[in-house]
């Protein structure tokens, strides 16, 4: 079984929740199927009747909606230590569709097994419904931003919200982050045109804030960008009081 941090599913249960040893222990001991999957691969498919739940070990995805003449709504990406079809435990069909943006490790766990460790433990239990809840604070938080906000804003407060999800798991470097994200993924998730999101990223570079190059994504003044995005963190549920940006 491999090192706790080397599963930064383990890392986020422990961040959002207060688990013990031996609950932690249970958790490694998770019978897990690791598979890869290349980018742009639908790992589960609106409809389908899945019997495990899976968690990002490397990579970053996306779900998405289709409308009835083919268009495409992203609401809400995933990073590592996300499990995104942890509703799949509860629901039976599964109603969004998750696809790889970039390449990916996936962990994958029986519903049985999780089910078990839940009636073992509360603790596992609360946690994992945290992390429900959370997503469901974050599907929120994301239709305001589509809803009322104007595309400049709508694109820096989903950057401020990549970079602190990324660094609860260490997976920055100062203020810059890889996010591997087309400009036409971009468009689905923030509801605008392809050419509205080259315009949108020039006009924050311009501005100062956000540089955007080859995947990799750096913030260029923090405090100056939670406002250009209407960004409160609170949402996200993590906890910041010792996080200090680099500049």
């Amino acid at each position: 079984m491999a090192a706790r941090e080397e599963k930064p599913f383990l890392k986020r249960l422990s961040k959002i929740a207060r688990l013990s040893e031996a609950d932690m222990a249970a958790l490694e001991g998770m019978p897990l199927v690791l598979r890869t999957f290349a980018a742009d691969q639908d790992v589960v498919v609106e409809g389908e009747r899945p019997h495990n739940c899976f968690a990002i070990l490397e990579g970053l995805m996306c779900c998405y909606k289709l409308t009835g003449n083919g268009g495409r709504q992203i609401p809400a990406f995933y990073v590592a230590g996300d499990i995104p079809d942890l509703h799949s435990l509860h629901l039976k069909v599964i109603d969004t569709s998750l696809r790889t943006v970039s390449p990916c490790t996936l962990a994958f766990v029986e519903h049985e097994t999780l089910h078990a460790l839940c009636q073992k433990s509360y603790a596992i239990a609360s946690a994992l419904w945290r992390v429900t809840l959370i997503d469901g604070s974050i599907f929120r938080e994301w239709e305001t931003n589509i809803g009322r906000r104007e595309a400049a804003a709508r694109m820096a407060h989903v950057m401020c919200e990549a970079y602190l999800r990324l660094q609860a798991v260490g997976l920055v470097e100062g203020l810059s982050f890889l996010f591997p994200i087309t400009q036409q993924q971009l468009g689905d998730a923030l509801g605008i045109s392809t050419v509205h999101v080259n315009r949108t990223l020039q006009s924050l570079r311009r501005e100062g804030l956000l540089r955007f190059e080859s995947g990799r994504v750096e913030i260029l003044d923090w405090p100056a960008m939670k406002v250009r995005g209407d960004f409160d963190p609170g949402y996200l549920h993590q906890d910041l009081s010792d996080w200090v940006p680099s500049r």
